[in-house]
């Protein structure tokens, strides 16, 4: 077996290992099947013969694995491009400002409540909940606090690993970290139907065997879906996340959804609809330590 051939060989191994062929998420799963048997069965084991006054006759040929990380990456960086550019890959900062839903079983559980949401990247971000802004929550690094009329209190445990788990797998942690990982393997997963628009499908996994899946608008190249997969560390079972992104506009030079809706096992779980968006503000620091006192209401914390 050439050099070639054992490398192709191993690439491709290695992607059928890491793909599940019964999730039928994967349909390159039996693409690799056919062309790895179609190599290794080639006349007398060895590839085509290519002509030896051929400077290059000894290095390898692409491979489709090759080939279809190449797309892959070509649609991230579009999307990247249709989202800013540099001027949202320089994001420092952002201000939301809003109503937010909570859902069960696809059903408001409220009327909604007005949120203020500052995020300092790559790992702040403070709500301020209800017209009075008396209810706060504050993620900072691993750690999550609740502030309220009671005083300010460590983040129940479910909600702060819930928030992480979703903030690990968040598109902008996707476009701006995972895509620069040269450990993240990309594919390109062909056309899809996503809330209603055409689309093209792109997973990303990590060397923790994590995987995203992003749908990008066909004609914009914009994000239009992400899908991530977790299994519950109780009872086992894999639960499905999604966020479906729209009614984007251009906000300082960056194309920004001001509809987010959340889905949970295939129902709605949540929606944020924005009022206003800022980017690269001056935040006061004191809005993001949990001991400082902080109030949006008075004129010393204003920012």
């Amino acid at each position: 077996m050439t050099a070639a051939r054992r490398k192709f060989t191993k690439d491709a191994t290695i992607l059928i290992a890491r793909t599940d062929p019964f999730s039928g998420m994967k349909p390159v799963f039996p693409i690799l099947l056919l062309v790895i048997s179609a190599w290794c069965q080639s006349p007398g084991g060895a590839a085509p013969a290519t002509p030896q006054t051929t400077p290059a006759s000894n290095s390898a040929p692409p491979s489709a694995l090759d080939e279809n990380a190449q797309k892959a990456k070509a649609l991230l960086e579009q999307a990247i491009q249709a989202l800013g550019g540099q001027a949202y890959l320089g994001i420092r900062n952002r201000e939301l400002q809003g109503r937010t839903y909570s859902m069960h079983h696809g059903q408001s559980t409220s009327g909604g409540v007005q949120f203020w949401s500052f995020t300092e990247f790559p790992d702040k971000e403070r709500v301020e909940l209800t017209k009075e802004r008396d209810v706060t929550e504050l993620f900072i690094g691993d750690k999550g606090y609740e502030t309220t009329f009671r005083g300010t209190h460590p983040m129940d445990d479910k909600v702060l690993s819930d928030y992480l788990r979703r903030r690990k797998f968040s598109l902008d942690v996707v476009l701006r970290t995972w895509v620069n990982d040269p450990s993240v393997a990309l594919f390109y997963d062909g056309f899809a139907t996503a809330a209603e628009h055409n689309t093209q499908e792109v997973t990303l996994i990590n060397s923790k065997d994590e995987s995203v899946d992003l749908y990008l608008d066909s004609e914009t190249h914009l994000p239009i879906k992400k899908t991530f997969t977790w299994r519950d560390p109780v009872d086992r079972q894999k639960n499905v996340e999604d966020e479906v992104y729209g009614n984007y506009r251009l906000v300082q030079g960056i194309m920004t959804p001001w509809d987010v809706s959340r889905y949970f096992n295939g129902d709605i779980s949540g929606a944020r609809f924005m009022n206003s968006v800022a980017y690269n503000q001056n935040l006061d620091p004191a809005m993001f330590d949990p001991n400082s006192g902080y109030n949006p209401n008075k004129p010393s914390g204003k920012h």
